[in-house]
Parts: structure tokens; sequence; C-alpha cells
């Protein structure tokens, strides 16, 4: 791997229970439950970072967990523990995993897990691009692969979130090789708009209210978290549209899945496409000088 003296066999690489780690310094030193899991799971344990990265980045099919709010991955770690975070699709095989690795924890094994990742800075990896045509792709674990780099193929109204370089990506499991995000033609500015107002119009002078709510409310102006809500802004697409449909689905039911029930309500699968495309293209704002 340029620029990291790490090595690692391709057994051990194409063992995705175990830790990847080219870049050590890239994150402060993993705890025993990111690097190893429980030990409560014995052979089977497998540390978080297995798939959420060492950073935290995470990837299309799972979630990025750098920066989030210690209380807020703490509450999703119990709701997949107490059944309470569930996927709408039966087929995503990581939820069921998600489930049993958080029963297997401890509290205190929580706390440290959010604590490590909370402390790290979220940083996108996710270039959008509005684009008519696509590459051809299969899926594999989740994820879109393609056939090759040539977009041949109408896009249909999808997202489709790949690696930028699969051979990094896949084969190497580079934790610095991102995702281009390829969307409909229009969507980030028609997401702009739900995303700011709600959707709000005005007709004949009169405000007409949007079939949703703007996201800054709870989310914060700069889409990055306010108090205990999670920040969205630059995140994976992919991730932000199974959340808002699980959660129009009632299968996220945590304490404050009936906060968002009713902003996802109305909302379609283009609104859904629209929105997590034009929140992905956020970048955090740079911290002050």
């Amino acid at each position: 791997m340029a620029g990291s003296s790490a090595m690692y066999s391709r057994v051990d690489i194409r063992d995705l229970g175990n830790v990847i780690d080219w870049f050590p310094g890239d994150h402060p030193p993993m705890p025993q439950i990111i690097a190893h899991g429980s030990p409560s799971l014995g052979n089977a344990a497998r540390g978080c970072a297995s798939c959420h990265l060492p950073t935290g980045k995470g990837r299309p099919e799972n979630a990025s967990v750098a920066g989030l709010l210690v209380a807020y991955f703490i509450r999703q770690m119990e709701d997949f523990r107490d059944g309470l975070r569930v996927s709408s699709d039966p087929r995503k095989p990581n939820t069921p995993t998600m489930m049993l690795l958080a029963k297997a924890m401890s509290a205190a094994e929580m706390r440290t897990a959010a604590e490590y990742f909370g402390a790290m800075k979220w940083t996108p990896w996710t270039r959008v691009v509005e684009t008519d045509l696509v590459p051809k792709t299969r899926i594999e674990g989740n994820l879109f692969l393609t056939l090759s780099s040539a977009r041949t193929e109408p896009i249909a109204g999808r997202i489709i979130e790949t690696p930028e370089d699969q051979e990094q990506s896949e084969v190497l499991r580079n934790p610095r090789s991102g995702f281009v995000a390829y969307v409909p033609v229009g969507s980030i500015k028609r997401g702009e708009h739900l995303v700011t107002t709600g959707g709000m119009s005005v007709v004949e002078g009169k405000i007409v209210p949007g079939k949703t709510v703007a996201c800054g409310t709870c989310h914060g102006p700069d889409l990055m978290g306010l108090a205990d809500v999670p920040g969205i802004a630059g995140r994976s697409p992919s991730y932000l549209v199974r959340q808002m449909y699980d959660l129009q689905q009632g299968k996220r039911r945590g304490a404050s899945s009936p906060l968002m029930q009713p902003v996802v309500a109305n909302l379609t699968g283009e609104d859904f496409v629209a929105i997590a495309a034009y929140v992905t293209s956020l970048a955090p704002p740079l911290p002050a000088k």
C-alpha cells in the first residue's frame, strides 16, 4: 500500500472479520472493542473497525460513525440490542450482525466505542455527480461495483454509490480510497429546496407549507448535528436514504424516531434521492481559525 509501512497478506485482507489498519497515524489508538470486538463473543468477535474502518468513515453498505455524538451513538447501539432498529429489507445481512454484536456488548464497551469514534472529526469522502447515464454495476455485499467505467445505463431515478477505485477499496481495503455517488440530474437543487424549506412555496402571495420540514430545524443550520441529533452533512447518500425509508416504514422505533416519522411520512422515493444527494454534497464547515 503506497504511503503505508504496514504489511498484510491477501488472506488477512480477504477475511472481512479482520481489522486492516494501513494508516495507524490517521486515528487514535484503537481500544479492544474497536480492534478486536467484545471478548464475550469468543472466536465470533469482530472489531467495530472491521466494517466501519479504524477512522470511522464507514462505507455505503454500513454507517459512517466518525464524529457522532456519544449519547446518540450509545442510543443506537441500545436500539440494535433491544430490537428497536431493524432494516426494511430482510435481505440486508449486516443489520442482524449489528444486533448480535450489540447484544454481546457491555455498557462500558458501548461507551468506549462511542467515545473513540466521537472524538474523530467527520470528513466527507463521497463525491456527488449528477448524470443521466451510469456505469453498469453488480451488487456484492450490499455495494454497487462497476462492470466498466463507461456510462451506458440510464440512472432511472437511482443513487449509484460505488468505489472511486475498486482495487483500492475492495481488494486492498484502503481506508483513504473514497466513493462516488451518481445521482439524477437536478437532484441537488430539488433536494436543497426540500432540505432548506421543507418544500414550502408561495402561491399568489400566500405561503403554502411543504410536504416536510426544514432539516436544519433539528440537525442544525449546517446539518452537522444539534444537541443529541446527529450530523448528516457529507455522509453517504445510500445510508441516508435507507434510514429515511426505515423510519417511514416504522422499522426504527427508538426514543427519537417519533420525531422523524412525520418528517418522512409524505416523502416519495424521488424525494429521498434528492434530499440525500443535496445533503451528501455539503462539506462540513471549516474550523474557525
